[in-house]
């Protein structure tokens, strides 16, 4: 580890010499390039350096301790000698974390699909309850949200709903939130106040470049048609509406959220290229078992990974065992917490693995 770790170490200097000369923001693909590995490296460079640092501080305390011979110098000594060793510990810890394969797709846009599962109206309504809740999330974070495509019912339900979710890190943070999410509630209709069970699915999928997936024109058909359902001026007059069907898959997209096709178009085709690269990436999964095994609910979409319980106002992860009863406020956004513990335990996985290999 600590070869690597001088490794990492000479890069990070070269890195820093090279935007430091003359020129370099001339070409701009190189000076992005630069500036993403400089971000990537800056943290394990830190925690490097403390760790070196704190391993300093052990070895001059224990010279304190080897030569003083004043009572008080030398319990100031110890004091210092165990929490430079406690540090080192934590630090070790933290460089092993830095340290582990990154997920190539973490900094990645993400597209958003809510779908009603069983449980009818009562899935519906809770699919457009967690759209909020993930739009409320989102704008914490200060990323921007475009709607794809929605299905919406009367009552102000979702039978499904897609969108964009675009910042930073995105697909780092939402990967953990796919699969099914289960709602206990008694619903508004229900005169016997019986508590009903009813799910949703969530697929939370990296959006793809241009460059990591190609698309043959011959295995698309385009169709335009005017939107339908709730809009703006010219949502029903004119031919704004795009339909991308893909012969290969069978996947078809359609998208009518914007007022002008070309909006539209590139939407669909935003998503219909996140889906075909999500494709390839489930492939990849499947063959890297092992790989699989060690996340924590970020392959398998249908997984059951949360259980909301009105009643008893908590949320249960079952992947991860963690119970909140903070109900309201999740519902408002607040997941972080449950985010950092499925971080925390995919990690924790990771590490173990690699122990054991």
């Amino acid at each position: 580890m600590f070869d690597k770790l001088e490794d990492l170490l000479v890069r990070y200097q070269e890195i820093m010499n090279t935007l430091n000369e003359p020129g370099v923001a001339d070409d701009q693909n190189r000076f992005r390039k630069l500036m993403k590995d400089q971000a990537e490296l800056t943290p394990i460079v830190e925690a490097y350096n403390e760790y070196k640092k704190s391993k300093q501080d052990i070895e001059d305390s224990l010279a304190i301790l080897d030569e003083e011979t004043d009572e008080e110098m030398k319990e100031l000594a110890k004091e210092e000698l165990n929490d430079a060793k406690a540090r080192v510990e934590e630090l070790e810890q933290k460089l092993k974390i830095l340290l582990l394969p990154k997920d190539p797709n973490d900094d990645k846009n993400v597209i958003v699909e809510i779908r009603a599962g069983a449980g009818g109206d009562e899935a519906a309504l809770f699919a457009a309850e967690i759209y909020r809740m993930y739009i409320h999330f989102a704008e914490s974070h200060r990323w921007k949200t475009e709607l794809v495509e929605c299905e919406e019912i009367g009552i102000g339900g979702m039978k499904n709903v897609t969108f964009m979710i675009n910042g930073n890190g995105a697909y780092s943070v939402m990967k953990y939130e796919s699969g099914v999410h289960r709602v206990q509630r008694v619903p508004e209709t229900e005169s016997g106040g019986r508590i009903h069970t009813s799910t949703i699915t969530v697929a939370v999928i990296p959006e793809a470049e241009d460059v990591d997936v190609q698309i043959d024109e011959k295995d698309i058909r385009i169709d335009v048609m005017r939107a339908s359902g709730n809009g703006g001026q010219c949502v029903n007059t004119t031919d704004s509406a795009v339909r991308l069907t893909h012969y290969p898959t069978g996947i078809v997209i359609y998208s009518q959220t914007e007022k002008s096709q070309l909006q539209n178009k590139e939407k669909a085709f935003a998503l219909l290229r996140a889906k075909l690269y999500d494709i390839e990436c489930q492939k990849q999964h499947d063959a890297e078992a092992e790989a699989r095994r060690s996340q924590i609910g970020t392959g398998d979409r249908s997984e059951k990974i949360r259980t909301y319980n009105f009643p008893q106002g908590r949320v249960t992860d079952h992947r991860i065992n963690l119970t909140l009863y903070k109900l309201d406020k999740i519902m408002n956004g607040d997941i972080q917490e449950i985010v950092d513990a499925c971080i925390a335990a995919d990690q924790a996985k990771k590490l173990a693995m690699m122990q054991e290999a």
